[in-house]
């Protein structure tokens, strides 16, 4: 019996189909480098200008920024700390700049990492592309802090004298 042989076999040919809706092709990266942009493509400027709504510059008034700056907070319901730090309203300065005033460097850091957001925010929401937000830390003098007996009673002295002349007719004293 012999064996038939079988016909050569060529090899299968794979296409390879694109989509292409009209002349829609994506960026090359190539082009861009060598400064060859698509007319039709808007400037960088000019997608700024749109998005950011450059020119808006409603009114607003203090009453209005509490409300949406409360607003903002709402949003701030997981981070108790930054929620504490914004808990100040900012003072509307001309111009449409915001000055909020806080205790130390920490909590720039934790205003300096939420400001686009935060700015951004306010622009929309105020109607307002010309909004700025400053931080100025200003530091709180505080007391001297009253350790022993004595220093107490001798605060509670320059609150109410008349404790002195209490103390003298009884006999009082600081037990030991």
């Amino acid at each position: 019996m012999v064996n038939p042989v079988a016909p050569p076999t060529t090899p299968s040919v794979k296409k390879i189909a694109r989509r292409t809706i009209g002349n829609i092709s994506t960026p090359s990266i190539k082009n861009a480098l060598e400064g060859k942009l698509e007319e039709n493509q808007l400037s960088a400027k000019e997608q700024h200008q749109i998005y950011s709504k450059e020119d808006e510059k409603e009114h607003f008034t203090v009453e209005q920024l509490k409300v949406k700056w409360d607003a903002f907070l709402k949003r701030l319901d997981d981070r108790p700390n930054l929620q504490s730090t914004l808990s100040n309203l900012p003072e509307l300065k001309e111009d449409y700049q915001l000055v909020l005033e806080i205790e130390n460097t920490v909590q720039e850091d934790l205003i300096s990492n939420i400001k686009p957001e935060l700015v951004s925010w306010l622009r929309i929401e105020l109607k307002n592309s010309f909004i700025q937000l400053n931080t100025v830390i200003t530091e709180k003098v505080k007391g001297r802090i009253i350790y022993t007996d004595a220093e107490k009673y001798d605060e509670l002295i320059k609150e109410n004298p008349s404790l002195a002349l209490l103390r003298k007719k009884f006999n009082l004293d600081f037990g030991q």
